[in-house]
């Protein structure tokens, strides 16, 4: 999967990319908006409409970078974990694919991939500008694949753009489109290799309600086993990026005095974890340096995620 540009993606769209300051909605907002973005019936599309939504000034909460950690499992630190910032993309995440730049309705699109560098780590205080840019299509044998590029830039002095401490491409799924286009989506992640179980963790089935006020994602089914029903699933199933998320807690618990500076991690999400449930850790060191993990069920067969992470680790003491 590639890395974004930002300055490639500026050349190939050229004047025609409409940018846009928001204001992050209101959780009843989000969800209505998402309701009713399910009556959209797009007809073909051959691209995305070249869109920039900007945060202009997000600072990073101590409470909620707190909160993030203990909800993940991560050990508390001033230092926010390198998931964290997707926490500050979702309200633009939100405003894309309910506006009527998305062709396709939020309800029923799944998160398929994504794939972070963090050049720079963010800590509580920081100010920072987050940006979304629509990206590009990709095929898939079960429907449409979309790209979004996520930014977010240390806040600027006043002469030109801030650093680019953090970018991620979310790569979703509209479920049933027929004719996809562009280029096949490739989910391979990281090199093939004899893994073994790293550790377990459980997911309580109050998981999607305890990380629902953290991340600002109340999709339903998420929530109870009652409203993940409404959608088709037997039970709620705990969010991807808290997933993700929590195995990357668990393997950085292992190193508790090693924090990530400059890193790079690649997943494809694989299957639902229906909750409650405890599921496994798997990982292997490859002779390159990076580490591949994959998120397991308890008897270590049916695989949730698979990621690839990259790093140069830096020592740095946690606070209580």
């Amino acid at each position: 999967m590639g890395r974004w540009c930002a300055c490639a993606a500026k050349a190939c769209w050229g004047l025609k990319v409409q940018r846009q300051n928001i204001t992050p909605a209101s959780t009843l907002s989000n969800l209505a908006r998402a309701l009713a973005s399910s009556f959209k019936r797009p007809g073909p599309v051959r691209a995305l409409a070249p869109v920039t939504l900007v945060l202009p000034r997000v600072v990073v909460d101590a409470a909620h970078l707190a909160r993030y950690a203990e909800v993940c499992g991560f050990a508390p630190s001033a230092q926010a974990p390198l998931t964290y910032p997707q926490m500050l993309t979702f309200p633009l995440v939100m405003t894309y694919m309910t506006s009527p730049a998305c062709p396709w309705p939020a309800m029923g699109t799944v998160h398929l991939a994504n794939a972070i560098t963090q050049h720079a780590p963010l800590a509580a205080g920081d100010a920072v500008r987050v940006e979304l840019s629509s990206g590009e299509l990709l095929a898939h044998d079960k429907g449409q694949v979309f790209t979004l590029h996520l930014r977010v830039l240390r806040e600027s002095d006043g002469e030109g753009d801030g650093q680019c401490v953090w970018q991620a491409t979310q790569t979703l799924l509209r479920l049933g489109v027929k004719s996809p286009v562009g280029a096949p989506f490739n989910g391979a992640v990281g090199p093939e290799l004899a893994l073994t179980q790293a550790g377990a963790f459980d997911a309580p089935a109050d998981t999607g309600r305890r990380y629902a006020p953290v991340s600002g994602d109340y999709n339903p089914i998420h929530l109870s086993a009652l409203s993940a029903r409404l959608f088709g699933f037997p039970r709620a199933i705990a969010h991807g990026l808290w997933t993700q998320a929590r195995a990357l807690a668990l393997l950085q618990a292992a190193a508790p005095a090693t924090v990530l500076q400059a890193a790079s991690l690649t997943t494809v999400f694989k299957r639902p974890v229906l909750l409650p449930t405890r599921a496994s850790l798997w990982q292997a060191q490859a002779s390159t340096g990076q580490t591949v993990f994959e998120v397991r069920d308890a008897r270590g067969e049916q695989v949730h995620l698979r990621s690839e992470l990259r790093a140069e680790p830096a020592h740095q003491p946690t606070i209580s």
